[in-house]
């Protein structure tokens, strides 16, 4: 599926499904996408569904607290649908102006409606709405459709070019040289807020949830030009707690890399402006949180030379470590390095200029 390619909102395919509820309006998951850019998204699960992952944007909605959800539930399951909706209604009725009243304080005229699969917590709303005189939208299939619909996309989604480096080798500051150049990026680390190493989840103030990080990555990807290369950064499969979207992994492994080099006293360098500022003590943290592989001995020194205030050997040991995973992961995919460019760290744009030359000169 070619996602947004030739969809405009003044011409969005609407399903009508009609039932004893009335006429629903539905429609499928990208044109749903494509209304979220201009109308208000209302996701009608409970808070604590909403909190565990939701369309970035989306407004909180819930039908039911988290209470009431699982007495529904609870209902639904030992006593059968017709009792569960009986409850339901009890507790939907004094809420019914609140919901008016809400929808009508976001002063649109407008809204896309929500709920897990479609079904009738997002219909009623959507009734309700309706009702008083809004035009709604429900996304068909629900949240879980949307959910569905990220895999399928990163099944094939635009053209990667993948930036790789060991430890220091100024990734991150490349992938800003290159969006400040005009070309299309999507930081990683910026959405899953880790730097992808025990010294990162020192300095990560929170990170989202899995699910979270994978609609904001979904989110952050449909903004760009599909038909336009994305540069990325070269990640494992988890960045601190959290996890890629499977399907976009694979695609990151098949990709062509470009290979950056820097010196390992610049490299050393850089390390110290981005974690020198943490206290000794998250330092320690740091480095005890990779013990089991740095080895003993190795972190004992790292130790020392921490609290001896000689931060720069303390680099270097960690980064005899972090180097030999390196080395021992791009070995295995050697063969999709397309070029090698050695950083300069006084003119990174000339180091994404070269970057986007071995670009254009792929086949």
């Amino acid at each position: 599926m070619d996602w947004m390619q030739g969809m405009r909102l003044g011409s969005i395919q609407v399903h009508q499904r009609t039932g004893s509820d009335g006429s629903m309006k539905e429609i499928e998951a990208p044109e749903f996408l494509a209304y979220k850019r201009e109308f208000p998204v209302l996701d009608t699960r409970s808070p604590a569904e909403y909190d565990a992952g939701h369309l970035p944007g989306a407004i909180s909605f819930p039908l039911f607290d988290n209470k009431e959800r699982e007495i529904i539930g609870t209902l639904y399951k030992e006593k059968g649908k017709q009792y569960a909706i009986r409850e339901g209604l009890r507790i939907i009725g004094p809420k019914m102006i609140g919901f008016i009243d809400k929808a009508s304080a976001l002063q649109s005229s407008q809204f896309l409606v929500h709920c897990w699969r479609g079904g009738m917590r997002s219909q009623s709303m959507a009734w309700l709405l309706e009702l008083y005189g809004f035009s709604v939208w429900v996304l068909k299939g629900g949240y879980k459709a949307y959910r569905n619909a990220s895999l399928t996309y990163f099944e094939n989604p635009p053209s990667l070019r993948v930036l790789t480096g060991a430890t220091g080798s100024m990734k991150t500051a490349l992938l800003k040289q290159l969006r400040e150049m005009g070309e299309q990026v999507v930081d990683l680390e910026a959405l899953a807020n880790h730097q992808g190493s025990s010294f990162g989840n020192q300095l990560s103030t929170g990170q989202p949830t899995t699910e979270q990080f994978q609609n904001d990555l979904f989110d952050a990807f449909l903004a760009l030009d599909p038909k336009s290369h994305v540069w990325i950064e070269d990640e494992s499969f988890s960045i601190g707690r959290v996890h890629l979207i499977e399907p976009l992994y694979r695609q990151m492994q098949l990709a062509p890399h470009y290979h950056l080099k820097l010196p390992l006293e610049k490299r050393i360098d850089v390390l110290l402006g981005d974690y020198g500022g943490l206290s000794s003590e998250k330092l320690i943290k740091a480095i005890e949180g990779i013990a089991r592989k740095l080895g003993i001995g190795n972190t004992r020194q790292a130790i020392a030379h921490v609290e001896a205030g000689e931060l720069g050997k303390a680099a270097a040991l960690v980064l005899n470590y972090y180097d030999r995973a390196y080395q021992k992961g791009i070995q295995k995919k050697w063969n999709k390095v397309v070029g090698e460019s050695y950083v300069s760290a006084d003119n990174l744009k000339g180091t994404a200029e070269q970057l986007i030359n071995y670009g254009k000169g792929e086949h």
